[in-house]
């Protein structure tokens, strides 16, 4: 019996997913495990320990606390820092990550720091925008760079682009402009680069959608915890994360009573109301509640009634036979996050990433 409000990991799971991906791809193709925002959620020291036993060489965090998080639990190998600020590149050297580099004020603040640290061939990664127009280099910026800046004490590993849309059905025009884009920027390269970096476009639905893309690397984040924004692929990978609470009291409501802050539900018949310790502080949002997402108990479904508290929920147990202490699921392999995450209008991106820390992580 669970004693609180826990995420069970199955690093069988975990396993499974890399494999498959891993099968998906050349031998020559490396592979980028994305292990930003504490690995979606489980636990960023920890899954990136399993990736590296796993055979991973190479992860991608976003900020470089998360890569200081990752060297700090002995992750020693390549680390990317997918959007470096400009008050942090002192961290990006004394931990040894490698930043990609994605506006020009980052590249010559980098630049004149490993010009005054007397460093040379220090390993970096260029990010350019092909169109997503969220962060990276445009094509002008790109031939700046290679043309005009001295660049010498800089190893660029790896140039490389994102796409927007890759989960959309084929043929889809914008990331086909995307894909053309990139190859522009490729061939911008081979004109200034005696020596060619590594390319690599395709995230976790491109490795799906767009395989004959792959270029030299992938990066995976998403499916390496069990999705692929579409169904067909989803199939192919399993959810690596259980979300669980016990019952801690149940109440008898008569009809006509009120449940939760601002009478939130109103029973329309004699209800027994079970609460839940997670809330919206633990990463359950304010949209669901009033019928809007359901839990599972001994195999039988249970919506959350009211609004949703800090620190607890409400559900209407109806007829199901449970107790204080019985398990109630919110999500699992079979109910998944992306299953609950779609009943309140949100992704599993959004439902994985924001489960706070206080909820216990267990392996098995």
């Amino acid at each position: 019996m669970i004693q609180e409000a826990q995420l069970t990991i199955d690093l069988n799971s975990l396993a499974h997913n890399y494999t498959c991906l891993r099968s998906k791809l050349k031998e020559d193709t490396a592979l980028i495990a994305v292990v930003k925002a504490n690995a979606y959620g489980a636990d960023g020291a920890r899954i990136a320990q399993e990736l590296a036993k796993l055979g991973t060489k190479h992860f991608a965090v976003a900020y470089t606390a998360e890569a200081v998080v990752l060297r700090e639990a002995n992750i020693k190998e390549d680390i990317m820092v997918f959007y470096p600020q400009l008050g942090q590149l002192e961290r990006i050297i004394e931990y040894q990550l490698e930043p990609v580099l994605y506006t020009l004020e980052i590249v010559k603040a980098f630049l004149l720091l490993l010009k005054q640290k007397n460093l040379k061939d220090y390993p970096v990664h260029i990010k350019c925008n092909t169109g997503l127009n969220r962060i990276g280099l445009s094509q002008e910026d790109l031939i700046f760079f290679l043309k005009e800046m001295d660049t010498t004490s800089m190893h660029i590993k790896s140039i490389y682009s994102h796409l927007g849309a890759s989960e959309n059905p084929k043929p889809c025009p914008f990331t086909q402009q995307q894909i053309n884009a990139f190859e522009i920027v490729k061939q911008t390269v081979k004109d200034y680069c005696p020596i060619l970096p590594k390319f690599h476009l395709l995230n976790s639905s491109g490795v799906f959608n767009y395989p004959e893309h792959q270029l030299d690397a992938v990066r995976v984040g998403i499916a390496l915890y069990g999705f692929a924004n579409q169904a067909e692929w989803d199939l192919e990978l399993r959810p690596i994360a259980k979300l669980s609470a016990p019952i801690c009291q149940i109440h008898r409501v008569k009809k006509g009573e009120n449940v939760g802050y601002n009478q939130g539900w109103k029973a329309t018949q004699d209800s027994r109301i079970g609460i839940i310790p997670i809330g919206h502080a633990d990463g359950i949002g304010r949209q669901y509640g009033h019928g809007v997402g359901n839990v599972q108990i001994v195999g039988r479904t249970a919506p959350i009634v009211g609004n949703v508290c800090m620190d607890m929920l409400m559900i209407d147990l109806g007829s199901i036979r449970c107790d204080v202490g019985t398990e109630v699921i919110l999500f699992d392999k079979n109910t998944t996050a992306a299953d609950f995450a779609a009943t309140g209008n949100t992704i599993s991106y959004e439902i994985l990433t924001g489960l706070n820390s206080r909820i216990q992580r267990v392996y098995q």
